[in-house]
């Protein structure tokens, strides 16, 4: 099978014949590996420490941010009703955001050596400060880490709103297929839905029978918390708002965090190669092809709650943030050393890849245009 992609920076081992406009396609994946050349890397990465938890950096991470997230909730209070309100919806989109990166660390136990200490940390920072279900989130972010960008396996890039492979935009019609061949020109003011949408698939998986947290107790524990959040949430606008700012208020905030989210995400995968469900593909080809990492110094890593080093996240998921940049010129280095394409761009040019690449997607629905 294959699929178009909007990147010609990919692989040797993968034959890139021209596709529509000069797009490649992947249309062969490298031969399935025995796995002794990421052995070789896993094992210079763990004897130089960079496996090893940081519980000082972590402390003092999850400290500050409590205390941001406490100060905007107090000046909420403080000010009370008045349209200043929205500024105070703008930060605290932001301290969602990156209360959401640490529920992240959480997820992949890079704060602890405990399960339980991460797992707790996990449900207070997603469940009940920012109101996304942990148990949910696990379940759905460990199938795209396990299969990045392969059709049919990896859960982000699913059908949905947005029409990932031309396959998909093929199927549309109507409104939808109007929605394909627009997704370029809409991905950013579509991001602003993008907290609603995590907000309410975290809640159906939670309280529908059959949903996909991990157990009957994740569900209770989320169920709780997630009431916990909604409850304190909305009874804090509107007892302190007017009706119309509490709207306003919710309608800023939740799409501000949203859009941030978003952005956060996309350029991690979008764009980059996407394997048919029947290619096969050995680990460290199949992260490392898939990812890209983003230029910066320490506000990219700030910014974007370290997934700007995306590539080394990917082959080691458990590694802390502060020790994904340490590992990177290793990782890079590696990579050149076997022949795997290693790709990092500017923030800028990631989120132009991506908007090329759902331009190129929506192709098959435009028929007036050559491709």
């Amino acid at each position: 099978m294959t699929v178009a992609t909007a990147v010609a920076d990919v692989d040797p081992g993968i034959s890139r014949p021209g596709g529509p406009a000069g797009h490649p396609e992947v249309t062969k994946p490298p031969p399935v590996g025995r796995g002794s050349a990421y052995a070789s890397l896993s094992r210079e990465v763990k004897q130089r420490g960079l496996l090893n938890r940081r519980p000082g950096y972590y402390s003092v991470k999850v400290g500050a941010n409590l205390l941001l997230l406490a100060v905007g909730w107090t000046a909420f209070a403080l000010i009370g009703q008045s349209w200043w309100q929205l500024v105070t919806a703008a930060f605290l989109a932001v301290m969602f955001t990156q209360t959401g990166f640490i529920g992240h660390d959480a997820g992949h136990h890079q704060i602890a050596t405990s399960k339980r200490v991460n797992t707790l940390l996990g449900h207070l920072h997603a469940d009940l400060l920012i109101g996304l279900s942990y148990g949910w989130w696990i379940a759905k972010h460990n199938r795209h880490h396990a299969h990045p960008n392969h059709v049919d396996r990896d859960p982000d890039i699913a059908d949905g709103a947005i029409a990932f492979t031309e396959d998909q935009a093929r199927v549309r019609r109507g409104a939808y297929a109007w929605l394909a061949r627009q997704q370029a020109w809409l991905f950013f003011p579509m991001l602003l839905l993008e907290g609603l949408a995590l907000h309410v698939a975290g809640v159906r998986a939670v309280f529908e029978r059959g949903g996909t947290a991990t157990s009957r107790r994740t569900r209770l524990v989320g169920a709780a918390l997630l009431t916990a959040h909604v409850g304190g949430y909305l009874a804090a606008l509107f007892l302190v708002l007017s009706p119309v700012q509490a709207v306003c208020f919710l309608l800023v905030h939740q799409g501000l965090f949203g859009l941030y989210m978003g952005c956060s995400f996309a350029p991690n995968h979008k764009g980059m190669p996407i394997f048919g469900k029947d290619d096969r593909i050995d680990f460290l080809r199949r992260q490392v092809l898939t990812s890209r990492n983003i230029r910066g110094g320490r506000v990219t890593d700030f910014a974007l709650g370290g997934l700007n080093y995306q590539i080394e996240h990917h082959l080691f998921p458990s590694m802390p943030r502060p020790s994904l940049r340490h590992a990177q010129e290793l990782v890079r280095t590696f990579c050149a050393r076997h022949g795997v394409a290693y790709h990092e761009t500017g923030l800028v040019d990631s989120y132009a890849q991506v908007l090329r690449h759902l331009h190129a997607v929506g192709g098959p629905l435009r028929p007036e245009l050559e491709y």
